[in-house]
């Protein structure tokens, strides 16, 4: 347990930087470090830092037959955003990293995507199908602004005419509208926006670096204003924190112009479960045995789950009020509404260099 002292740490989601189980003696290490910051009164915010990393690949097929995505691809690893209960976290502990401060204040950077994104799809036995950003981390978390990786690997896509979906809670995707509608006068592009809930204090205490509720419904309104079809995540919802906005955020994503909404319930595997009951306890204490007890009644009564079939949206009585709030609001505000499927038909050509023939 790394357990830092004090009032929440303001900015950010984990509140301390958490074991890598790979590494028990820099774990000994760090807590000296952060228990003689405290001691000295200083800082345990850290500043955020990104290292530049080169894979040998960058388009992930997506194993699992709980989400609705054939393969992804992830520019950054490691996400400022800093949401507490992220399931990504997990996987910077492959890097040598923890996955609580760690994971919002070192970020790893593939600058080489677009190249690596290029080869892989000239590649002669590649047939089209769906490649979506962010199926790890957000493609439009701040470093973005800056580093532009994003913005070069829709260009790939757009030259090689393939289809690409792309999930983020950061209004900085407006940017590249250009791209997205260019994209899209092909059927080549689809967004999901990601939506927790719409109360500015539980946002910034579940979610400290991302746009505010309204700023995202704003992104979705301009999208679907540029005939951008956007599709509102409702997740994760977490019973007896958001669940009982279920309604609310689908009238709201619907009021905006959302084609569709989908959610999941959270599930706290790994080290996430430590670090978001470490988080509930510095924020809202009061709170804490009775939002960990509904989520583990959504999971046969553990905070964790990898059940195939049933650890996305969970069971029970918990999970059953969420499916029908959601069932309830589906009818009530998206009769009728449809995202449309991307186009894999024009990829080939373009591959081939026959596009000329178009």
């Amino acid at each position: 347990m790394s357990e830092i002292p004090g009032h929440p740490l303001k900015g950010r989601g984990a509140q301390s930087r958490r074991q890598n189980r790979f590494d028990a003696q820099r774990h000994e290490v760090l807590q000296e470090f952060l228990q003689h910051c405290h001691e000295e009164g200083e800082a345990l915010s850290p500043r955020t830092t990104h290292t530049r990393i080169f894979p040998k690949t960058i388009v992930n097929k997506v194993e699992s037959p709980d989400v609705r995505m054939p393969y992804s691809m992830n520019p950054y690893q490691g996400c400022e955003h800093g949401c507490v209960y992220c399931y990504a976290r997990n996987s910077h502990e492959f890097w040598g990293l923890g996955p609580g401060l760690d994971f919002e204040s070192r970020i790893l950077v593939k600058e080489t995507a677009p190249t690596l994104l290029e080869a892989f799809l000239k590649k002669p036995s590649w047939k089209a199908s769906p490649i979506v950003l962010s199926g790890n981390t957000d493609c439009y978390q701040p470093l973005e602004r800056e580093l532009r990786i994003t913005r070069a690997c829709l260009e790939v896509f757009l030259k090689y005419r393939h289809p690409v979906g792309i999930i983020t809670k950061n209004a900085l995707v407006l940017r590249d509208l250009d791209l997205l509608q260019e994209l899209h006068a092909h059927g080549l592009v689809a967004v999901h926006i990601s939506l927790t809930t719409l109360n500015e204090s539980l946002r910034r205490q579940l979610e400290p670096r991302t746009a505010s509720a309204q700023r995202r419904l704003q992104t979705i309104k301009a999208l679907l204003g540029a005939g951008i079809p956007v599709n509102a995540m409702l997740a994760p919802i977490i019973p007896g924190l958001n669940s009982a906005e279920i309604p609310a955020l689908a009238k709201a994503a619907a009021e905006h112009g959302a084609l569709s909404f989908g959610y999941t319930v959270v599930r706290l595997n790994g080290a996430i479960a430590d670090l978001f009951a470490e988080w509930l306890q510095q924020t809202m204490p009061e709170r804490s045995e009775k939002v960990l007890s509904q989520i583990r009644q959504c999971h046969g009564g553990q905070l964790r789950d990898s059940r195939f079939g049933t650890r996305i949206k969970g069971e029970g009585p918990v999970a059953e009020h969420i499916r029908q709030l959601a069932q309830v609001a589906r009818r009530r505000y998206f009769k009728g509404r449809q995202m449309p499927a991307l186009n894999c038909g024009l990829h080939a050509a373009y591959k081939s260099g026959q596009y000329s023939l178009f």
